[in-house]
This record gives structure tokens, sequence and C-alpha cells, in this order.
């Protein structure tokens, strides 16, 4: 496989149309440039990936970031959610003097090259990532470039990245310990695929349930059962539980239709039935 040619200051001064010894003067941040001809040649810099200790990504002094936010999540069940992500971004950005540009992606398209190219376009200097992870490439090129990146609602576990997040261990287990208190020993939760944050919530159930005596945690995928799959397997006794910890809203939304339907096979809908269902985040409610 052939190397990659790493770009400089004649590939800039090409791509623009401009003097190398422009380039030079932009990226030094040396007095002489126009604001415009210094913007341009900093974006094509990060776009081309050319490493200088000057680009900050604030040409004119002005803080710029993007926020690249998962169209599917946005416009999911979990478009609340996600909305009050967004709005918490922009507000924390505007007290910060800073200018947010929030942009919708698929997050199974977001690459290295991508965000190089999302931030040259808006002319940034950092990068928010919305429920999307971190992965080696990134995190590595993050601290060589010194471009801020930040997780919001994710988690880096090698801490290579700043990040901010629900507290879902402790949440997890306080939702599982409201279970217990209500006297259920024998609880299942419904997980999903394993983000960081995702096994979190798993491990603070399995806390919850260690530190209890004669409680008994049964755990079921997403991969493996659908809700309604999940629903028909627990009413026909298959898991032996008496309660349910789910670990979004959704999952357990669908659940408890199932059980008020008119279908239902339990008699008078979920009011008499034993199984209780504690969806997440339902720590935020305890009390």
């Amino acid at each position: 496989m052939a190397v990659q040619k790493r770009a400089n200051q004649a590939d800039i001064a090409e791509r623009l149309g401009v003097s190398v010894s422009t380039v030079s003067r932009a990226l030094a941040n040396e007095i002489g440039i126009s604001d415009v001809v210094r913007r341009d040649v900093q974006r094509m810099a990060r776009t081309l990936g050319y490493k200088s200790k000057h680009i900050t990504g604030a040409a004119s002094g002005d803080k710029r970031a993007v926020a690249l936010v998962p169209l599917g999540s946005a416009t999911s069940g979990l478009s609340g959610f996600y909305f009050g992500i967004v709005e918490g971004m922009r507000q924390q950005a505007a007290e910060a003097g800073m200018t947010l540009d929030v942009r919708l992606v698929n997050d199974q398209m977001v690459t290295l090259d991508m965000i190089r190219k999302q931030l040259a376009q808006a002319d940034a200097g950092g990068v928010l990532l919305a429920g999307i992870d971190a992965w080696d490439e990134l995190a590595v090129w993050s601290a060589a470039e010194d471009i801020p990146c930040i997780l919001v609602n994710g988690s880096d576990p090698q801490m290579r990245l700043s990040s901010v997040s629900p507290a879902n261990f402790y949440g997890a287990y306080l939702a599982t310990q409201r279970l217990l208190d209500a006297g259920h020993r024998r609880i299942l939760h419904y997980t999903h695929r394993y983000r960081p944050t995702i096994l979190q919530r798993q491990r603070g159930f399995e806390a919850a349930i260690a530190a209890t005596p004669g409680a008994q945690g049964v755990i079921v995928n997403s991969a493996d059962r659908h809700t309604e799959e999940l629903l028909a397997d627990v009413l026909a006794g298959k898991h032996d539980v008496t309660a349910l910890f789910s670990w979004n809203d959704i999952a357990a939304v669908e659940m408890l239709e199932g059980l008020y339907a008119p279908d239902s096979p339990v008699p008078g809908g979920s009011r008499s039935s034993a199984l209780m269902i504690c969806r997440w985040p339902a720590w935020r409610r305890r009390g």
C-alpha cells in the first residue's frame, strides 16, 4: 500500500492560488493578512491534515465548534432526549461566547476524515460528538493536532477524551434499588448493544443485585429478543421474574402498551399484573 504524502504549505498554496509566503504568514497569524485569507488558509490546512502549532481553528479570535448529532437518534423516539442535549450544548456555548454549529449526521458514517471536513467547513477549532463513541484513531488525532473533542452522552473508558453523560452506573443502581426496596428479589434487566454508557447501566444493575442478599438478576439483550418477544417470555414465566428494569424509555413504554392493550394476556391489563416495570431513567423520579 502506498504511503500517503503528508500535506505541506505548498499544497495549501496550490489549492488556494496564493503564494507559499502568504500561507506561512496566515498560519502564523502575522499582521498584514486579511481575515478572509487567514480563514481560508487555516481551513484548507485542516482539510488537508496539515500539522501546525499555529492552527487554533479561530482565525479572527472567535471561538467556534461543530456539534455532530446522530440523525437517527434526533428524529426517532429519542428526539426529545437529544433535543435537550442540543439545547444544553447551545446554552453552554452561548455562555462561553462560543459559536456552535450543530449538524445532523449518520453516526455510521462518522470517520476522522469526515470530522476534519466538518471542522474545515465550519471554520471551527473543536468538535462535540453527541451519542457518538470515541475510537483510537480519533483520540490520537485529537491529541496530536490539539483539537478539542468532547463526547456528549458518551464516554471514553480510557479517559483520553473529555466527556459528559448521565450518571449511568449510579442511575441504574438507584433504579434497581427502587425495585429491590419494593420487595422484588428476582429482577430482569433489558439492555441494548454495548456502548460504554449502556454497559455502565448494566454494571449498576449488577452491583445493586450483588449488594442485596437473596436477590437475583437476569440479563436479556435486545439483540436476542425484541420487546414484544421479551414481554411474552416474561408473562409466560420463562424467566421467573417479578420486575423488569429497561435500558430506556422506549422499550419500557412498548412493553407497558402491550400490557394495557385490549388483547393483553393479563386480565384487566397491567393493573392486575405482578410485573413491575422500571424504566431508565427512573432514578430521576426517585423520591
